[in-house]
């Protein structure tokens, strides 16, 4: 199987405009090239889509972050027989972060993952081939605290007040990559999360230090099955995509690992970890 590459803007009906995403999935058309900017994907724009009903999951960036950045992760899972849709979070990403780190965004980015969600399953040509019933979700660094929102949690703001959040059950297990935990340690924060989650902490990870993630997810109830897995040398931004030479600079943060870690191997590996615990962790339907 190969990767299919479609662009699709999903209808913001508060705004009453949209906001861009990708959408990769499963062609039988051998990957032609796909590029945007500096970045390349293995996949084929505007291919046949392969037939067949799919699991669907959605990759959810972090603060200021990109849609962009998760190729070899979205890339893996559409071969795999996945629908994968990356959006990208207006007025908190690379170019427009007005947003970024405020109560608005959080609120804001869960309602737009479940408007992505809502947008995939009601297209025309996705919506018959995606399963409503298998639905994941990966979230790097805030991405994860929204992961952590639509299974249920509660997040606090600075000021110890709760932020409005909708929860979503139709994500009924998520990948967290270095998640941004420090907003669950309010009141019962995380007391009716459910669901399956697969941490990844980065070992030298000074963002989110992966003790922090550990001691703020102990209260997860046992309703909520998780695994805990330090990534050894990994940093905050290890989980992104290895960005090309010319980005790997010492004023650009992202583009940087810890001393010793080999992104672009990690990348070889990070994938299948992924896409293992998904399809394990999914009902069969």
């Amino acid at each position: 199987m190969h990767s299919g590459f479609q662009h699709l803007p999903i209808p913001e009906p508060t705004s009453g405009g949209s906001f861009p995403a990708i959408v990769q999935y499963p062609t039988t058309q051998p990957a032609a090239g796909v590029s945007i900017g500096p970045f390349n994907w293995e996949a084929t724009l505007d291919a046949t889509p392969a037939p067949g009903r799919f699991p669907v999951c959605l990759i959810a960036h972090g603060a200021g972050g990109s849609h962009l950045l998760y190729r070899e992760i979205a890339t893996h899972l559409a071969r795999s027989g996945w629908i994968v849709v990356c959006p990208e979070a207006p007025r908190d990403n690379r170019n427009d972060n007005s947003l970024a780190y405020t109560d608005e965004a959080v609120t804001n980015r869960c309602r737009q993952l479940s408007q992505t969600l809502d947008a995939l399953l009601g297209h025309p040509t996705f919506g018959p081939a995606a399963n409503p019933q298998r639905v994941g979700l990966v979230g790097h660094s805030l991405g994860g605290c929204a992961a952590l929102a639509l299974a249920g949690g509660q997040p606090w703001s600075r000021n110890r007040t709760p932020i409005p959040v909708q929860p979503d059950p139709r994500f009924q297990a998520a990948v967290l990559l270095a998640p941004a935990t420090g907003y669950y340690r309010g009141p019962d924060a995380l007391a009716r999360v459910s669901g399956r989650f697969l941490v990844l902490a980065g070992e030298k990870d000074d963002v989110t230090p992966a003790e922090a993630i550990r001691q703020d997810l102990r209260p997860l109830p046992a309703a909520a099955a998780g695994e805990f897995v330090v990534v050894r040398g990994a940093g905050h931004y290890s989980f992104l995509s290895p960005f090309p030479a010319m980005m790997r600079r010492p004023d650009f943060p992202p583009g940087q690992d810890p001393d010793g870690f080999d992104r672009p191997q990690f990348h070889t590996e990070l994938p299948g970890l992924i896409e293992s615990f998904l399809s394990r962790s999914l009902p069969d339907a």
